[in-house]
């Protein structure tokens, strides 16, 4: 194999939350990487983390093939973290999670690249009731069809600097007396740093992980839904009621807060508050790596990886929600 600095990597969505852990750790390792996104003047943050020249965004867009076949000319492997966690306009799972992952696919087979690696996520399948896990298990089998040698990896809940999910509730702790705990909060997640997966994802391109294989990641803890507020809210040094909210009830508001955002195209609603009736019945199911990946070693643990902790490294960004900040220890004195 050649060098690594002799090698270019096509990185689709390398402009996300994943995706600028994933362009970070294999500039680090002496690649090209080349981001493939709908917007490179907006991907042009990623340039730093490399020398000069190392990182180049170009276009491309998952409904648009020809695209897609151009960003993978020349690569000697292929990356794609390509995922939303919620239906918006022209985003929808069947067309990014699904049909996406096979176009890229299809595009990286034609050109005789094996060296694909595809996010998923822990939980994907086909006969899943959410449309999420569907779709995920869709994109799987499109990539596996096309591409045999492909590594899928599937993360439980990622976190880190710029998650969706600490970064949320403790957000939502600032503003609001009670924290929703749905469906009772007893569903179980293990939660996996965005350092440890990027490593992962490197480890992939460098052809140290099992071709074929399907990789879970999940940290060293498992946590419920609950354990994880009360977390969240001892960061934050936060007093808030934990509120449950059983399924039922949590799917009419979700529907509720759906036809609001339609309604008002987006605006009526925050960030912070969005919460669809697929993402409840995601919530029904428990999110850690299954015993049958821990058997085989497809796992941290068994890549000699050991994850970070939670306590370990979300306090360095949620103490932004604290009531004084930084300065929070000083205001206790």
């Amino acid at each position: 194999m050649k060098p690594a600095s002799e090698q270019l990597v096509t990185v689709f969505g390398g402009s996300g939350f994943v995706g600028r852990h994933v362009v970070r750790a294999l500039a680090k390792r002496g690649y090209r990487v080349r981001v493939a996104v709908r917007r490179p003047d907006l991907a042009n943050f990623l340039q730093p983390l490399g020398n000069v020249g190392q990182i180049q965004a170009i276009q491309a867009n998952l409904r648009f093939p020809d695209s897609v076949a151009r960003a993978v000319q020349g690569s000697d492997a292929v990356v794609n973290l390509v995922g939303i966690l919620a239906e918006s306009g022209a985003q929808k799972f069947q067309s990014v999670q699904a049909e996406g992952a096979r176009v890229i696919a299809e595009a990286a087979a034609k050109a005789g690249i094996k060296r694909l690696v595809h996010m998923s996520a822990i939980g994907a399948d086909a006969e899943s009731k959410a449309a999420y896990a569907r779709s995920k298990a869709e994109g799987e089998a499109a990539v596996r069809a096309a591409v045999k040698e492909a590594i899928i990896v599937r993360p439980s809940i990622v976190f880190g600097p710029e998650d969706d999910f600490f970064n949320r509730f403790a957000g939502l702790a600032r503003v609001m007396p009670f924290l929703p705990l749905i469906g009772g909060g007893h569903t179980k997640f293990q939660p996996v740093f965005v350092g440890d997966v990027a490593e992962v994802v490197a480890h992939a391109v460098d052809g140290a992980l099992k071709p074929g294989a399907t990789y879970e990641l999940g940290g060293p803890e498992v946590k419920t839904f609950r354990e994880l507020m009360e977390q969240v809210l001892k960061i934050a040094n936060r007093k808030r009621v934990l509120l449950p909210l059983p399924f039922p009830l949590a799917r009419l508001q979700a529907g509720l807060f759906e036809l609001i955002d339609t309604v008002s195209f987006g605006l009526a609603v925050p960030h912070a508050l969005k919460l669809t009736r697929d993402q409840v019945t995601l919530l029904e199911t428990d999110n850690i790596v299954s015993d049958a990946a821990k058997a085989e070693g497809l796992t941290l643990e068994g890549l000699g990886i050991s994850g970070q902790t939670i306590d370990v490294v979300v306090p360095s960004y949620l103490y932004r929600f604290r009531k004084a900040g930084q300065f929070e220890h000083m205001a206790d004195a």
